[in-house]
């Protein structure tokens, strides 16, 4: 039984700032890396490489802002992975998946705050950076690719690509399901949710981990208190 009346368009954190800059650096990365990428695999889009000014440049910038993505992507992980450890509770998503693509996942799923899909989706690209990286330094001419033989430069390139489909997969899923699922993209962009849409959606994470806080942070307002809030979203910079 809650303390307090509490209001389904009361505004909760979902996301906080550092990791909203993590993820947009991410994005701003993985499409500059992206375009490039397939700008040297497939002849036809060359022309690509000239949104960097010339291919030259883009060959260069390539592996650094690739770099910067798998770095972006892993302070998300380490900052995430608890929360998408698959546990007994995600077997009731997955008996429902049919239910859920019909939009009604809050009829079969009692999620914490990521579901199963998001938590497959999560560990896929953890291994596609990984791969990407370690085959991209193989690969990487100017300074590593001398090191190794042809077989494993080839298997490399073979692994590369793989990974980076897997990669551009995940990414096309992630944005269709967050388009799809509305108030997931002010997540993430503004970093809060209502608590209607977090009771629909992620009903386990506001149990669990959100309602007590929101309580309390409630009555301090209530009391006049001021100071930081834990999970009630006031405005950016507050």
């Amino acid at each position: 039984m809650s303390k307090i009346e509490i209001s389904n368009d009361t505004r909760i954190i979902r996301h906080r700032t550092p990791a909203r800059i993590s993820h947009w650096m991410l994005v701003i990365c993985f499409f500059m890396t992206m375009f490039t990428g397939v700008a040297f695999f497939f002849p036809d889009f060359a022309w690509l490489t000239e949104i960097l000014g010339t291919p030259q440049i883009a060959r260069a910038i390539h592996p650094f802002t690739g770099i910067l993505m798998f770095f972006a992507f892993i302070y998300l992980a380490l900052l995430y992975w608890d929360h998408n450890i698959p546990e007994k509770n995600d077997i009731r998503w997955a008996k429902g998946v049919i239910e859920v693509l019909k939009g009604n996942e809050h009829a079969v799923a009692d999620n914490g705050k990521y579901n199963l899909g998001q938590k497959m989706l999560f560990w896929t690209l953890n291994l596609a950076m990984v791969t990407l990286l370690v085959t991209g330094i193989i690969m990487w001419r100017q300074y590593f690719s001398h090191y190794f033989s042809i077989p494993v430069l080839r298997i490399a390139i073979l692994l590369h690509s793989a990974s980076a489909f897997m990669l551009f997969t995940g990414i096309l899923v992630h944005i269709y399901m967050a388009f799809w699922v509305k108030g997931s993209i002010r997540g993430i962009v503004e970093g809060w949710v209502t608590v209607r849409w977090a009771k629909k959606h992620h009903p386990r994470w506001y149990r669990e981990e959100v309602l007590s806080k929101l309580e309390e942070d409630l009555l301090n307002e209530q009391s006049g208190k001021v100071g930081k809030t834990k999970v009630l979203f006031k405005g950016f910079g507050k």
